[in-house]
Formats: C-alpha cells, structure tokens, sequence
C-alpha cells in the first residue's frame, strides 16, 4: 500500500452524501443489522445529522417520477425532495441541502418560488441538481406519450434554468423594507419585471418572494453526456458525475472547462460518485461486500441494463460477453462507462449485472479507512474529482463507518476540513454571489 504524505496547501476535499435511506446495495435491506424506512423522517434527520456530525459539505436527494411497475419487486417509494428538504433544514443547521428537480415536468415560476422559499427556511444551505429526466414512463405521469428527444430536453432546461435565476434577480436583496413609521412594505424601486420571452417559456415576473439569501441557490448538473456537458458548463455551479478512471475523470474535466470557459464562467468544481465499502481492515472491507454481492438479484440487474442498452437483454447468455447496446439507450454517459469496463475487464454479462445492481454505473471503493482515503487522495491530487458524492452501499454503517474512520484519516491528511468555517452552501465552495445588475 503506497503511504500518502499529508496534503500540503489550502485546497480541500468537498463531501456530498447521495441520499440513501436502506443503503444503495439492493441486498442491503435485507440484512439483520439493516434499519431505516424510505419514508420516516425521523431516520432521514438522524442521517442528516451524522453527514453534518462529519461535517459534509452536502445532503443530497435524487429523485425519480415513476412509481412501481405492477408486479415488479425491487425498492419503491421515498419522499419528494422539496419535501424532505423542508424538513432537514429545520432539523440540520450547517449541512448543505441539494434536491434534484426536473425541468421537463415543471414551470420555472413554480420551481425558483419553491427553491427561493427553502434557501429563506435553510437561511442559504440550498441546490438544485438540476435533471431533463430519461424515462418515458415518467413522461406517461404528465399527459406525454413519451419524452421530447435528448437535444430538445436540453434545449428546454438551458432556458428552463436561466428564467429562473431571472426571476430571483427580479428583486435585489433588502427590497422588504417594512418601515413602519412611513407604512412602506416594499421599496417598489428595488423589485423589476422579468418580461422572458423564448422558445419555451413565457414569463412576466417578478417573483413572488424576495431574492433568496445566497442570491442564487446553488445549480447542480449530474450528466456527462455532450448536450449534459454543455448545460454544466454554461449554467452548473458543481458537476456530479460518474467516472471509473482517472483518465476518465480527466477527460471529462476537459471538456467541462472547455465549454465553461467558451461561456465566460469558470469549471465547476466536480464530485463523481462513490460507493465506499468500509472495514477496519481491507479483508473486512472485502468480507463486506462478497456477502452483498452473495444476495446479488441477477435478474433485476438484467432489467437495469436492458433498460440502460435499449433493449431486452434477457435472452442473451448470461455467461456471454456482454452485447453493444442498441440505438436508444438511456443516460448515455452511464452506458458508456459500464461497457468501457465490461470490454477492459473482458466480462461476462452476468458480472456485469451484478456490477451495475451493486452500483448503478458508480465506482466502488473497497478498503480500510487508509485504503479509501489514499484512494480519494489520489485522485483528488491527481485532478480527477475536487470531492466525492458518497453512496452507502448499507445503511446506517455505510453512512456511520464513514463518519466515524474515515473522516478522521482524511482530517489527519489535512485533506478535509475540521469545522464549518462558511455558513451558506455558495460560499463554501468559494462561489461568488450573482450580481443584479442596474435596477430601473
């Protein structure tokens, strides 16, 4: 095992944790040990509570807009991010609190009104993970046959995105001057129409809350694909992603500050994905995830990658190589990534579906509290991730080991922070406030 010298210089790691309530792992549920329930608030406090106990950047909620499928088994329910939100930020006072929102089902007014509302409640701790959604079954929840294509989606979120922040800049901050000796509530010279007009949207403003504390809540954007690049590179003020390699990882950054740059902004700061498997030794950690991996549910991982590749891949051989996907995949980014390592490790599909059950296209890292933290040095050093979006594989140890070993080793690397210096989720990643502009 190779020895990291302590991190020298100011940079540190950023931390998000990626919100699950039973564990990532589909048989983590399932384990003596195992508690939690996808819908009690009091275990997703207690979850909040231990990320900001190990002083994580971020809490952060994905979100999908499809129920079950009658007779399919598999995790179900969960509360919507708003929501759950609300909650955690009455619950939490330093953690940041980032909820996904997909712009192909909602109106701009609505979504800056809401996350204005929650960035007031949470006084600055919010972000929007900002998605276009990948399902037509989603699509069939909101009166559509099916999804506009991958450029239209795109095309609508760009636009989606810019009317909202146009709308919290339709107040300059301290507009609510509520004097009472004169009677005036607002001072109407500091609150303007937004009068959008585009392709999508049309939207007179101003908004109907005053401009959120941290100007503009942070945006978030989770997709590598070129036209998920561009949108994160013109709008993103983070990049969540998934890389295997740091090659990978490289490339990626690449192409962000590439299009970043071409719109005047610098690259945001980039977490890929991580599933962590903690042990106090590396063959516990090992121990650990063989035993997951033993409940694996081959099947649903077939399903996962036929939905991925585009296409029924139950009657290919499961001992086979795995097959080129079809023509229309879904999250071409993820796809990619499976297959990259499919072809390098020369898999069969049968490992390759128990492989993608286990991790949804994510890396995992499995190791003692040294083992995960050179790892995260490495690439962190190396420039292939500013941070890391963890996912516990298990849940409450997956979340907890983490916390309490290594954290720790991360802090004695001078790699992590040791408090909150920054009260809002903008400022702690050195992200300017939004001007306004001149008001009328």
């Amino acid at each position: 095992m190779t020895m990291h010298h302590r991190h020298s210089g100011k940079r540190k790691l950023h931390l998000g944790l990626f919100n699950q309530p039973l564990g990532r792992h589909p048989a983590a549920w399932r384990r003596a040990e195992a508690q939690g329930h996808p819908e009690d608030i009091d275990w997703a406090i207690r979850n909040a509570r231990k990320a900001e106990e190990g002083l994580f950047d971020m809490f952060f909620v994905a979100d999908n807009l499809a129920g079950p499928e009658p007779g399919a088994q598999g995790k179900a329910g969960g509360l919507e991010p708003i929501t759950l939100l609300s909650a955690l930020a009455i619950a939490t006072s330093k953690i940041g609190l980032v909820g996904t929102i997909s712009t192909s089902f909602s109106e701009p007014y609505n979504i800056a009104r809401q996350l204005a509302s929650l960035d007031h409640i949470s006084r600055g701790r919010v972000g929007w993970n900002v998605v276009t959604t990948q399902s037509d079954r989603s699509a069939e929840n909101f009166s559509l046959s099916a999804l506009p294509d991958h450029a239209a989606r795109y095309a609508r979120a760009g636009e989606f995105v810019q009317v909202v922040r146009g709308l919290w800049d339709s107040w300059a901050d301290e507009a609510l001057v509520m004097e009472r000796e004169t009677g005036r509530f607002l001072d109407t010279s500091r609150v303007r129409l937004l009068e959008h007009r585009g392709a999508f949207f049309s939207v007179r403003g101003p908004l109907n809350i005053s401009r959120p504390p941290q100007g503009h809540p942070v945006i978030v954007q989770a997709g590598s694909s070129r036209d998920g690049i561009g949108l994160a590179g013109a709008q993103a003020d983070l990049a969540f992603t998934a890389q295997d390699t740091i090659d990978d990882a490289r490339v990626y950054r690449h192409a962000l500050a590439e299009v970043a740059e071409a719109a005047g902004r610098p690259t945001p700061p980039i977490l890929p994905g991580v599933m962590p498997i903690v042990g106090r030794t590396d063959a516990e950690a090992r121990e650990k995830f063989t035993a997951l991996q033993e409940h694996t549910d081959i099947a649903a991982g077939i399903r996962q990658l036929s939905g991925r590749w585009g296409y029924d891949l139950s009657t290919h051989p499961l001992d086979g190589l795995v097959p080129e996907p079809g023509e229309r995949i879904h999250g071409e980014s993820r796809v990619r990534l499976l297959l990259n390592k499919a072809r390098a490790e020369n898999y069969t599909l049968r490992e390759l579906a128990a492989l993608a059950i286990a991790s949804h296209g994510h890396r995992i890292v499995i190791g003692s509290p040294k083992t995960i933290a050179d790892d995260f040095q490495h690439w962190f050093e190396q420039g292939g991730a500013d941070g890391f979006n963890l996912i516990p594989a298990t849940m409450p140890d997956g979340l907890d080991d983490f916390v309490d070993l290594v954290v720790p080793e991360l802090q004695a690397r001078g790699l992590f922070r040791e408090r909150y210096e920054e009260t809002t989720l903008r400022a702690r990643f050195a992200l300017p406030i939004p001007s306004l502009g001149a008001f009328a």
